[in-house]
């Protein structure tokens, strides 16, 4: 059974992985996964006047949960097992890291996020294609798919 990390930042854009991947599933894939975002890490700013790199963690952590639990809920009431996995840093680095804690074999994961996050997720699939030590299937958002 192939273990599939599917990164997701809360857009519908990325929900279109997990659709893909339930699409597999459903013609004969054998599979359990690992559903992910990766936070930005704290700023300086954030950093002075928060005076708790503890409570920032633990605000970075909740975000992420949250940021899953759609994507979860798709996956669990198809019947699929899933895992969470939610970090904080460069997220094409902290995705290959979470590759390689879970031992995953392969990653779907879409073209785009929305809105501003276009652009960032847009580039995290470029360099997970060069830096992913397991096979990335890119699901192509559709031209006509208005920003969430």
């Amino acid at each position: 059974m192939l273990k599939i990390l599917i990164p997701v930042d809360g857009s519908t854009h990325a929900l279109l992985a997990v659709h893909h991947a339930l699409r597999l599933v459903g013609a004969g894939l054998k599979a359990r996964f690992v559903v992910a975002n990766v936070q930005e890490s704290a700023t300086l700013y954030e950093l002075v006047v928060a005076h708790n790199p503890v409570v920032l963690q633990q605000v970075s952590e909740a975000a992420g949960r949250d940021l899953v639990r759609p994507a979860v809920a798709l996956l669990s009431a198809a019947g699929m097992q899933v895992e969470q996995a939610v970090a904080s840093g460069d997220a094409a680095h902290q995705l290959v890291e979470i590759i390689e804690s879970h031992a995953c074999d392969a990653v779907i994961m879409s073209t785009r996020g929305s809105g501003l996050r276009a652009a960032v997720l847009g580039s995290v699939s470029q360099e997970m294609v060069q830096q992913s030590p397991v096979p990335v299937t890119l699901v192509k958002v559709p031209e006509d798919a208005q920003p969430d």
